[in-house]
């Protein structure tokens, strides 16, 4: 039995190269914490300080037997969001919250939204962040779906943000998502090793 270890008690904190990225349809997706992600990946830049909450949304029914005993337990239902406020005003951000199709971006930077009705479609999404004690994990999201948008406010006193529930649905083999942690990488040994002299 092994003891507690307060090494592996842990909060989560974004990597500054990024915490949150998108992806096309199609992209490949990383099968480890620590791999670099394909440069089709695109970086959504710095998240409010709530970070990303993960919810499950699940319920079973039992199955009762003749005389009131519960024989068994049928899970009737699964589903899996991840709600953040991105807090940059970027191309990346705007396209994911209006849709892609209702923002375009001239050569000189200039950006153009145009709202309206839209069903977004399901592309990869990774989550990283690290963790105590040196280690890093990162969520995989194969088919992550915009589910629903918060209220945008605008005051000179709150950075602006764009809330957003992704939805995560089932990939080929039924998973909603995939979680690697990977452990701290060790230091390197920079006198070489050899009989002594």
């Amino acid at each position: 039995m092994e003891n507690n270890n307060n090494a592996n008690v842990s909060t989560g904190k974004p990597k500054a190269t990024g915490a949150i990225f998108v992806a096309p349809t199609g992209t490949p997706l990383p099968m480890n914490a620590v791999d670099p992600l394909s440069e089709a990946f695109k970086n959504l830049g710095y998240a409010s300080e709530d970070g990303v909450t993960n919810a499950s949304d699940e319920s079973k029914e039992e199955i009762k037997a003749w005389g009131g005993s519960t024989v068994l337990t049928v899970q009737t239902k699964y589903g899996e969001t991840f709600q953040f406020v991105c807090i940059e005003t970027n191309i990346a951000v705007l396209k994911e919250y209006y849709g892609a199709e209702n923002v375009t971006e001239d050569r000189n930077g200039n950006i153009t939204i145009k709202s309206g009705p839209g069903d977004a479609s399901a592309h990869p999404w990774v989550i990283e962040m690290l963790l105590n004690s040196g280690r890093i994990q990162r969520i995989v999201i194969p088919n992550g779906k915009l589910g629903e948008r918060g209220d945008i406010t605008y005051t000179d006193g709150d950075a602006i943000g764009y809330d957003m529930t992704i939805t995560a649905l089932p990939d080929d083999e039924g998973k909603t998502a995939y979680r690697y942690i990977a452990t701290p990488i060790a230091t390197p040994i920079t006198e070489p090793i050899g009989p002594e002299e």
